[in-house]
């Protein structure tokens, strides 16, 4: 039989919990579920260019643009896309593609828009130049951090693209946030603290004029210097240039290409040279695909203004959200690839010699790799040279098809040079990047 002292705690402990019960209850009703769309979210209606206030920080008082598609997907891509200077995000909107194209894979948009009277972004003080030092950048990452809190987005696939103010603010972004920007594509701007001023200027006149020059390494340390002590992966980027650009001048190209191979940690020349397009000369650094860690797109004869119809999926390309999953870029160490060059007026003879250092037998095997500009191919022995200029594949002779681990075969050419007698680099074997020595 019960003692009175256990009755009368029996009798309050059921007290206390008929009390919590419907308390419960109603938190469990109101709790969202995992990945449940936020009050946030529901706030904005699908495919519409909407404008989103109290964001987050927000110090140089930037307007928010955000276009989600009625198909948005489950945990979506985030795509940041940065206006040129006297434009907005609404000019961004319209302007370019990636509205329709979220349409199609699902990715939310946010387009960033200045209020300053020059309609530019700030890509000059030293406050944009350090990870949360203030201004712009730190504005633009509060916008990437609402959308990826109101769309559960994968923080994995945050992405930057830019055109003038909007490119420059680009290579901002990747340096100032590497953790947060998966990939960033410039069209028509300058490296990561090129423009850098101290007197309150926006503009950088010799920048702009292209006589800013800098090492490889001194460009990779100032891209570095914005986020002290970060030791994780970087961003790849795609970088989009016209050779008659008066604005931005196509110095600036090959100096952002410096930069950013230096932050990869990748070597300067190419892995595969193409013209996708008549006119365009694209360069890969790191890696021969689609997602090679630097891409650099040339346009012979166009000026500043040369963003055009169709570029933009060429960047979700890039960055892969056109439906395919990122491909693994080939990694350096299966092979190793030896050159010595012998130059003489308008002619040079080089010798190539291809090692495997991977632990299987290579059987068939053709070898890529990038001539100097001016140089072409004349004839050749222990391969088959295709084509003869530019991005070049040597196909293996019938009798030194096999290499074993370890093994090397000896090959060579003879070409014709116009003053450019360097020697070849970018070497792949059957797609797999070769260490050079």
């Amino acid at each position: 039989m019960p003692t009175p002292h256990r009755t009368t705690v029996r009798r309050q402990f059921l007290a206390l919990l008929a009390a919590l019960l419907p308390l419960l209850a109603a938190l469990l009703v109101a709790a969202p579920a995992a990945g449940a769309r936020t009050e946030a979210a529901d706030a904005v209606p699908a495919a519409t260019l909407t404008e989103v206030t109290d964001f987050g920080a927000n110090p140089s008082n930037l307007r928010m643009y955000v276009y989600v598609p009625e198909n948005v997907a489950a945990k979506p891509a985030v795509l940041v896309a940065v206006h040129w200077c006297t434009g907005s995000g609404p000019d961004m909107y319209n302007g370019t593609e990636y509205a329709t194209l979220a349409d199609r894979y699902g990715f939310v948009v946010l387009y960033p828009s200045v209020t300053r009277s020059s309609k530019c972004f700030d890509v000059s003080s030293p406050q944009a130049l350090r990870r949360d030092g203030g201004s712009d950048p730190v504005g633009i990452r509060s916008m990437v951090d609402w959308a990826t809190r109101t769309y559960d987005a994968d923080t994995g696939r945050v992405f930057v693209t830019g055109i003038s103010s909007g490119a420059m603010m680009t290579n901002v972004l990747l340096g100032d946030y590497p953790d947060v920007f998966a990939a960033g594509a410039a069209f028509a701007g300058v490296a990561f603290g090129c423009f850098a001023t101290t007197d309150g200027s926006e503009w950088n006149s010799a920048c702009a004029q292209g006589t800013v020059t800098r090492t490889a390494r001194q460009w990779g340390d100032t891209a570095r210097a914005a986020y002290p002590g970060y030791t994780g992966p970087r961003p790849r980027m795609q970088l989009w240039h016209g050779t008659e650009d008066d604005v931005l001048r196509h110095p600036n190209f090959g100096e952002m290409i410096k930069q950013w191979t230096n932050v990869q940690g990748i070597g300067q020349t190419p892995a595969a040279t193409d013209s996708p397009q008549p006119g365009w000369t694209r360069t890969r650094y790191g890696g021969t695909g689609d997602r090679a860690p630097v891409e650099a797109i040339s346009l012979q004869g166009v000026g500043h203004n040369l963003y055009g119809h169709g570029m933009a999926a060429r960047v979700l390309t890039f960055f892969g959200l056109d439906g395919g999953g990122p491909t693994p870029q080939p990694q350096p160490g299966a092979c190793k690839v030896g050159v010595t060059t012998n130059a003489w007026n308008t002619g040079l003879t080089a010798s190539v010699i291809l090692t495997n250092t991977s632990s299987t037998s290579v059987n068939g095997w053709s070898l890529g790799f990038t001539l100097p500009t001016g140089q072409t191919i004349t004839n050749g022995w222990g391969a088959t040279y295709a084509p003869s200029s530019g991005a070049v594949t040597a196909t293996n002779a019938s009798y030194n098809s096999a290499l074993a681990p370890g093994a090397s075969v000896s090959i060579g050419y003879r070409a014709h040079h116009t003053g450019n007698s360097a020697a070849p680099g970018g070497f792949t074997l059957d797609g797999t990047v070769c260490t050079a020595g």
